[in-house]
């Protein structure tokens, strides 16, 4: 509105300004809040996918993993993980199978899993996995569950993680290995609780059998 000297009046002016700045007002309030929102779920699934999600737990690729202190004659050296239902033993995480398949199915299946089937390199080893299998099952049935070990590419046994076979100590049946020309895939053979406390037990099948298997990847260390 003019006045009486052609200027524009001050008091039409005023309400204007004053709408204009409150619509600013509410649109940096509403890009603030959305920065803060967005910042708060990136920290978020920062700590969940780096495992500071909890003490015991952490997900990594969309898996659960159970977590205990790696200690020292001195201290405590952090934490040593193995995915969730997983056994632990020295430096490995060990998975019992609840299906039967065959032995190329069973490496198969455990290397989907960023495993492969157990390898055996010690005595402990050995007893650790005899006495753990013997947890799983009853005097009712036998059951066998495939390692890493085969003969069936060469006709030679061989680990599946290229350790040499002379290299390790070996744990077969007394009898066994037999049938060479067509039993090439080594498993556990435990026939229930009526089995002798013994811990040579390795016997060789065809690779066709439905067996369980035991897969064992290296522990993960935070």
């Amino acid at each position: 509105m003019l006045d009486g000297q052609g200027r524009v009046s001050a008091g039409t002016a005023a309400p204007a300004e004053e709408r204009s700045c409150s619509w600013l007002n509410i649109w940096v309030f509403l890009s603030v809040a959305l920065a803060l929102k967005a910042a708060f779920v990136t920290l978020c699934l920062v700590a969940l996918f780096d495992g500071s999600y909890g003490d015991k737990t952490l997900f990594q690729n969309s898996a659960e993993w159970y977590c205990v202190p790696s200690t020292s004659a001195e201290k405590m050296d952090g934490w040593m993980c193995c995915p969730k239902g997983w056994r632990f033993f020295q430096a490995s995480c060990y998975y019992l199978s609840p299906d039967t398949m065959s032995w190329t199915e069973s490496e198969q299946n455990c290397t989907g899993m960023g495993s492969h089937l157990v390898v055996i390199n010690s005595r402990a080893e050995q007893e650790f996995l005899f006495n753990l299998t013997k947890e799983k099952i009853t005097n009712i049935y036998e059951t066998k569950y495939y390692i890493g070990l085969a003969a069936y590419k060469n006709g030679q046994w061989q680990w599946v993680d290229q350790t040499p076979y002379e290299t390790t100590p070996t744990f077969w049946k007394p009898g066994e290995p037999n049938l060479l020309f067509a039993e090439k895939c080594a498993a556990i053979h435990v026939k229930g609780n009526t089995d002798p406390n013994t811990y040579s037990n390795w016997n060789n099948v065809l690779c066709i059998t439905s067996c369980y298997r035991i897969c064992e990847q290296v522990v993960r260390l935070l």
